[in-house]
């Protein structure tokens, strides 16, 4: 099965499974904002056709890095390689899309969980390091360098945690967060992935 894949209008032809040297196979995927991964020739995107099974998303996503093989480093700019194979990875956003927070009962340590992995796909959640774009409204959280270091909060679970976000007075809520609180601790945001967003912008030449 073929598909074809574009960024910046050049088209690539792709062919799932293919052998581009002996004893090589490439697989090409691709995950949306809401962290349902596809293979990326499949047509329709929906729950149903994404991957589910626990076991593959931890191995795949465990093994996710930034894409420096020399192959479809444009087009496709994640890899999770797997012995014989190389999984290419392009993403609607982010790579890492936080689906979960999952508490502690001690409350000493919450943690987010990503791309359906549970308890075995998570970093520490950490509330004053949420980010909330200022165009999109999207919010975002730390997550491994290796995959870039920023990861996107799905939006269902940003509307969870929308109620804990709070404004200074002056800017009577027309500009972004200022505070979130949780567990009855009120933290300042530092709003430092801000940065990443702004060399993301400068390196495309303005604009997300």
């Amino acid at each position: 099965m073929s598909c074809w894949s574009h960024r910046i209008s050049r088209w690539i032809p792709l062919s799932r499974g293919q052998s581009p040297e002996p004893r090589i196979r490439e697989y090409f995927y691709y995950i949306d904002h809401q962290g349902q991964l596809f293979l990326d020739d499949t047509k329709v995107k929906n729950f149903v056709t994404c991957f589910k099974d626990k076991q593959f998303l931890v191995f795949f996503f465990s093994r996710l890095r930034l894409n420096q093989s020399g192959r479809y480093e444009d087009a496709f700019p994640f890899l999770s390689p797997c012995g014989r194979e190389r999984n290419f990875l392009r993403c609607d956003d982010r790579p890492v899309v936080f689906t979960q927070l999952l508490q502690d009962a001690t409350g000493d340590r919450d943690s987010l969980s990503f791309c359906g992995g549970a308890d075995k796909l998570t970093v520490d959640f950490k509330p004053e390091a949420l980010y909330m774009h200022p165009t999109s409204g999207r919010v975002y959280h730390p997550c491994l360098e290796r995959v870039g270091g920023v990861g996107l909060v799905r939006s269902s679970l940003a509307i969870e945690l929308s109620p804990f976000f709070s404004y200074a007075s002056e800017q009577a809520q027309s500009g972004p967060p200022t505070h979130f609180l949780w567990r009855k601790q009120q933290y300042t945001l530092s709003n430092e992935l801000a940065r990443s967003f702004a060399t993301e912008e400068d390196s495309r030449g303005g604009g997300l």
